[in-house]
């Protein structure tokens, strides 16, 4: 990939990467900030449910991050846009959708089929 291709996507996931920590830790400070008790049992209940939603988005996009760092390595050791299964070249149509795929499209396919076959 040319320089400039590479540069343009560092950029995006730096760009990524950072709006997902500023997202976490604006989360981390609502909790810590606004420790909700809300006087009925329901509300309460509902509360504490979002929150645990929220939260457990954020581990999902706490995962995205190190999947991210990851691409970064990646453009920085040269083999950015490469499949690391197969070793052919990931289309840039999935990576300006998914600028963290490691995986060509045709792999990706197959590795969810199996996780879907075992139940994953």
């Amino acid at each position: 990939m040319d320089p400039e291709k590479l540069e343009y996507f560092r950029k995006l996931l730096l760009e990524k990467r950072e709006r997902l920590i500023r997202e976490a830790l604006k989360t981390v400070g609502e909790l810590v900030e606004n420790p909700e008790r809300l006087p009925d049992p329901t509300d309460q209940a509902t509360f504490e449910s979002d929150k645990g939603f929220e939260l457990r988005i954020r581990d999902r996009e706490r995962k995205l991050i190190k999947k991210i760092d990851k691409a970064l390595k990646r453009i920085e050791e040269g083999t950015y846009g490469i499949c690391e299964a197969c070793g052919e070249d990931i289309d840039e149509k999935r990576l300006k959708a998914r600028p963290e795929a490691s995986l060509c499209i045709h792999c990706k396919r197959e590795q969810e089929r199996l996780e879907k076959l075992r139940g994953d």
